[in-house]
């Protein structure tokens, strides 16, 4: 990769199989490592082995929504610190209001372009790369 941006691992949380999957195409466009989970559960059973330094997260999942996903997330020492976007349908106020009180840092309406999933892997990774 010539790039000069920087690599990130990045964690994509979807019950959406197609938001995942274009997820995943436009990170590794980006250069990026991607992880995906379809839900909260299987999210928490990756995070710890693949360290991520970027989630993106749905918020309507089944069983554990993403609200209750990131604040178990953020519970834990090693990820306080991990940038965690919200990913969802509807661009509302209380959603993201919900999502900051859980320690999240961005909010991205879907579908989401390139250009915009990228720029905030760029915007948040700076933070803690």
């Amino acid at each position: 990769m010539s790039t000069s941006s920087s690599s990130f691992k990045v964690l994509v949380i979807d019950d959406s199989n197609t938001i995942r999957r274009s997820a995943e195409i436009f990170l590794k466009q980006g250069g990026h490592e991607v992880l995906l989970a379809e839900d909260g559960f299987d999210a928490l059973a990756k995070v710890n082995d693949f360290q991520p330094q970027l989630i993106f997260c749905d918020i309507l999942m089944p069983r554990l929504d993403g609200y209750q996903t990131s604040a178990i997330i953020k519970r834990n020492v090693r990820f306080a610190d991990t940038p965690i976007v919200m990913l969802s349908s509807k661009d509302g106020v209380f959603d993201k209001a919900r999502g900051r009180m859980v320690g999240c840092e961005e909010y991205l309406t879907k579908p989401f372009t390139k250009d915009q999933l990228l720029q905030t892997v760029q915007k948040l990774g700076k933070a803690v790369g």
